[in-house]
């Protein structure tokens, strides 16, 4: 069992749920984030005053997935957020030690799903 978790651009939300559909995976969580890269951030003016934005917005992403599906699900995540421009985002994949349905007690890849 992995967590994969997708930090991506707010615009590319909808193409990523798409692509994660199609390639069978329906589970996921969002949540809205901010964040800094190679970006590196913007300026901006404020009633003339010079202000430095370098926590941008993106939305985080997380998948719990068993192991057959790591590579489906990183590959639609991959297809769905790239522009091929920085800031497209990052996909951390990590172990998982266990899971628990609360609902059920279910545990490990059953709870999954």
């Amino acid at each position: 069992m992995k967590l994969i978790v997708a930090y991506i651009q707010p615009h590319k939300l909808n193409d990523v749920k798409e692509e994660l559909y199609r390639s069978e995976i329906y589970k996921l969580s969002v949540t809205n984030s901010l964040g800094c890269g190679q970006q590196k951030g913007y300026h901006e003016s404020y009633r003339g005053v010079d202000i430095e934005v370098n926590l941008l917005k993106k939305i985080r992403v997380e998948i719990a997935v068993n192991d057959e599906f790591v590579e489906p699900t990183v590959e639609a995540i991959v297809r769905g957020a790239r522009t091929g421009e920085i800031g497209d985002g990052k996909i951390f994949v990590t172990p998982l030690e266990d899971v628990i349905r609360i609902r059920s007690g279910e545990r490990g890849t059953d709870a999954v799903g």
